[in-house]
Parts: structure tokens; sequence; C-alpha cells
């Protein structure tokens, strides 16, 4: 009798082994070659320029967007950030670029350019107000990213508090925020939001968890030790340190 259970439960043991080690090879094998995506025939030298500026492989590599995803992308812009999520969750994913309507017309109009290229061709244009940025025909979302434009909200007509339980009801169980933007020195007031183009890590991380999000990790891969944090990002005489946050709905 004892026998027998030790067999079973080594049997168990086995196959519950096995899945698991078969999901991670078909988590690996499902993962995009990101290099490969950059360095495409098809982008545009422009994006090859930001990408200079941008360095897109290690967030890449942080948020980790896989085929069949459906991805938001939060103050999209022209498009740069989205069509990188478009590209690495094709065919079958799906990636949202959301902007507000009445955003500057010359993002809206080069984001809407942008689309007609076939990169873009699992790409939808999300033109909605940030603080209800998830459309009633969104499917629930694997992943949102949100790259340095939180702090612009903070002295936009925006309801944070509302976008961001906006954001963590469009995610599946499971789901993940990714968020960069540029770092203000520790316990600044949100105004250098407007004035720098900055905001303290501590105000987003208080945000985001008020709304349900569990912080998972953090890289500092686009940090900048010698950033004296009194700049404006727009116009900084030397390089800009950034955070990058990964949250999790559970």
């Amino acid at each position: 009798m004892f026998a027998d259970r030790a067999s079973a439960f080594a049997l168990s043991f086995v196959v519950v082994l096995g899945i698991a080690v078969g999901a991670r090879e078909a988590r690996a094998q499902a993962t995009p070659d990101y290099a490969a995506l950059l360095a495409a025939p098809d982008r545009s030298d422009a994006d090859r320029e930001a990408d200079k500026r941008r360095d897109p492989m290690p967030l890449l590599k942080f948020a980790g967007p896989v085929p069949g995803m459906m991805v938001l992308d939060m103050g999209a812009g022209g498009g740069y950030s989205t069509e990188l999520m478009a590209r690495a969750v094709a065919p079958s994913g799906k990636a949202y670029g959301q902007y507000p309507a009445d955003g500057p017309q010359r993002a809206i109009d080069a984001f809407k350019a942008r689309l007609k290229t076939p990169a873009m061709s699992n790409a939808v244009a999300d033109f909605r107000p940030f603080d209800d940025p998830v459309a009633p025909d969104m499917p629930p979302l694997d992943l949102i990213t949100f790259l340095f434009y939180y702090h612009d909200t903070t002295y936009m007509n925006v309801d944070r508090a509302q976008m961001d339980q906006k954001m963590f009801a469009g995610l599946k169980p499971g789901g993940y925020l990714v968020l960069a933007d540029h770092s203000a020195a520790p316990g600044s007031d949100i105004s250098v939001g407007k004035s720098l183009h900055r905001i303290d890590e501590a105000v987003v991380r208080k945000e985001l968890e008020a709304a349900g999000f569990k912080l998972v990790a953090a890289a500092d891969f686009w940090r900048v030790p010698g950033d004296t944090h009194d700049f404006s990002s727009l116009r900084p005489p030397s390089p800009v340190d950034a955070f990058v946050l990964k949250y999790q709905k559970p």
C-alpha cells in the first residue's frame, strides 16, 4: 500500500514537473527575437534614429510582449512604442495606441499616418482620454505600457486616480503594467511634472498601489546616477535619469 502511494506520488511529481518545464519551453519559444524586430528593414529611418535616444531593447525584454498578447500603449503620441508592441505581438495579438483626441494634432496625424503601414496592421488607434482609456469593445488586456507620459497627466485635466483604476480594470488577472518616466528628486512636489517634465517615483508608486497594482519588479537600465534632477527632461544638458516599474494585477 505504501509502495503504491509512493509510486503514485512520484508519478504525479514527474507529470507536474513535465508540465512546468513544457510551459517554460513554450514561453521561451514564443518570445520574439527583439533584435530582429528592431532590425526589420521596413522600420522607418526616423524610428531607427529614435532608437539611439530611446534604447528600446531593454524595455522590450523587461515588458516581455509576445505573439497573441493584447497590449494598450498609453500616451502613444506618434506611435513609436505602439509599433514596437504591434510587431512583438503579431500576428495574432493586437496593440492599442491611446492618445486623447484633443491632443496635439501633429502627434495624432503622425499616428494616423503610421497606421497605414503594414507593420501596424494589427494596431488600433485609441483616441480616448487618459482617465477613460479602455474602450467598451476592448478585450481584456495582457499588458499596458505607459512610457514617459505619466508626469504629463499631473498638469493636464486628468483624474489620475480614475485613470489608474481604469487601467487596473482593463487588465486580465495576472496582467502587467510597465511604466517608465523621468525621475524627479525624491520628495519633489508634483508641480515638477509641468516645470521639469519629471515625477518623483514615490508618487507614482503610491498612486498605482492605491489602485490595487502590486509591484513585481523595478529596472535600472535607464538610470543615470549623475543626473542632478534640477533641469527639464525636454531640453536636457545631459542624460536624464529614468525609473522603470513593472506592476501586476493580482
